[in-house]
């Protein structure tokens, strides 16, 4: 890793303008060290092997090779930081979001660039580059996103969330997680729930899951996670729907996927 001050970053864009974009904000910033600016796949492998950056902006879509041809040609253990790039939105949704460290969905604005470039500053100095790398590997080896939990390792004991960090009017306001009641997904952000407050994070609902300890939370549909210990009811509506409702009086959605999971959490089964 280079100088922890200096960030070491790539650009990957086929597109000339969406490239020189990404260069003019990046040289706005003054710790970061642009390595190199590729506009194809074939010569951005090279790239990254040869210039070993902390940071690769990567375009998903671009001929001869995509993003995810990139990423499995490296090899994901030699892979840096990656923020994908992309037109479409559906794309970031689905497997980048999980994988990536962040993503920006063309056209970005300024804030939004931001935001992606602190939380990769963030990732690298808390060394959680290896949680993104086995992520990325769940991605490439074509597994559904929702079943990564089961895959990976459980966080040793100590190791979950106690407190989350929220910006807020640009500053940070830390929530205890003891507080939060329910977690919901919308888009790209995670909406987190704490009496008749609402704090919005960038988070993906499949790090959080990973992150927040599974005898306190449990995740009952792909965009809901909720506090076992403030679920009330179990509802099944008359289209065979299940919903949760919790001591406020809230209801909230249960996948069928993961229906047996919850009863075992709420022994309602053997």
């Amino acid at each position: 890793m280079s100088d922890p001050k200096t960030l070491r970053a790539l650009v990957v864009d086929d597109e000339p303008l969406a490239r020189q974009r990404i260069v003019d904000m990046l040289r706005r910033e003054g710790d970061v060290d642009i390595v190199g600016e590729i506009d194809s796949g074939v010569e951005a492998v090279e790239a990254i092997r040869s210039l070993e950056p902390d940071v690769v902006f990567l375009d998903v879509q671009m001929p001869g090779k995509t993003g995810l041809d990139i990423v499995r040609e490296i090899g994901v253990d030699d892979m840096p930081l990656t923020i994908f790039v992309t037109a479409y939105d559906t794309h970031a949704l689905a497997a980048f979001d999980v994988a990536a460290v962040d993503y920006l969905v063309k056209p970005f604005d300024d804030e939004r660039f931001e935001q992606a470039l602190q939380r990769a500053r963030r990732m690298i100095e808390l060394k959680e580059v290896d949680g993104l790398r086995s992520r990325l590997l769940s991605v490439l080896q074509g597994e559904r996103a929702s079943d990564s939990a089961a895959l990976s390792p459980a966080l040793p004991r100590g190791a979950y969330m106690e407190r989350i960090p929220v910006e807020m009017r640009g500053k940070v306001r830390v929530v205890p997680v003891q507080e939060i009641e329910f977690i919901v997904a919308s888009g790209p952000y995670a909406e987190l729930y704490s009496g008749d407050r609402k704090y919005v994070i960038r988070e993906s609902m499949q790090n959080l899951e990973e992150r927040l300890d599974p005898n306190v939370f449990i995740r009952t549909h792909r965009s809901v996670i909720v506090r076992i210990d403030l679920i009330e009811t179990l509802h099944k509506g008359a289209g065979g729907d299940y919903e949760v409702q919790l001591k406020s009086g809230r209801r909230l959605r249960v996948s069928r996927s993961r229906l047996e999971a919850l009863e075992k959490k709420l022994g309602l089964s053997g």
